[in-house]
C-alpha cells in the first residue's frame, strides 16, 4: 500500500512536470511577465507608504517638540493644540500610503490575473 502511494505521487509530479513543459513559449512569458509587473507595483506601492509614514513621523515629532517647549513656558493650551495637530498629520499620512500601497497592489493582482487568462488561452 504504502509503495503504490509513493509510486502514484510519483506519477503525479511527473505528470505535473510534463503538463508544465508543454506549455507554450509565448504563454510562460506572459505569466513571467504578469508576476513581474505585480511585484513591481508591489514594491512601489510599499516604498511610497514608508515614505509618507516616515514624513508623518518628522511632522508629529517636530510638533510634539513644539508642544513640550510650549508646555515648558507655561502655555498648556499651546502644547495640546500642537500634540493634537501633529497626530491628525501622522494619521492622514499614513491612511493616504495605505490607500496608495492598497491600490497598487490590486492594481498589479488585476494585471497578473489577465495575463495569466491570456497565458491559458495560448496553451490551448
Amino acid at each position: 500500500m504504502k509503495n503504490a502511494l509513493i509510486i502514484a505521487g510519483t506519477l503525479l509530479t511527473l505528470s505535473a512536470s510534463a503538463y508544465a513543459e508543454d506549455a507554450s513559449p509565448a504563454a510562460n512569458r506572459l505569466d513571467n511577465r504578469g508576476d513581474r509587473i505585480e511585484q513591481r507595483l508591489d514594491n512601489r506601492g510599499d516604498r511610497i507608504e514608508n515614505r509618507l509614514d516616515n514624513r508623518g513621523d518628522r511632522i508629529e515629532n517636530r510638533m510634539d517638540n513644539r508642544a513640550d517647549k510650549a508646555r515648558a513656558a507655561g502655555n498648556e493650551e499651546k502644547a495640546a493644540k500642537l500634540e493634537r495637530k501633529g497626530d491628525r498629520v501622522d494619521q492622514r499620512l499614513d491612511k493616504k500610503g495605505d490607500r496608495i500601497d492598497n491600490r497598487l497592489d490590486k492594481k498589479g493582482e488585476r494585471i497578473n490575473r489577465r495575463l495569466d487568462r491570456r497565458a491559458q488561452h495560448k496553451n490551448r
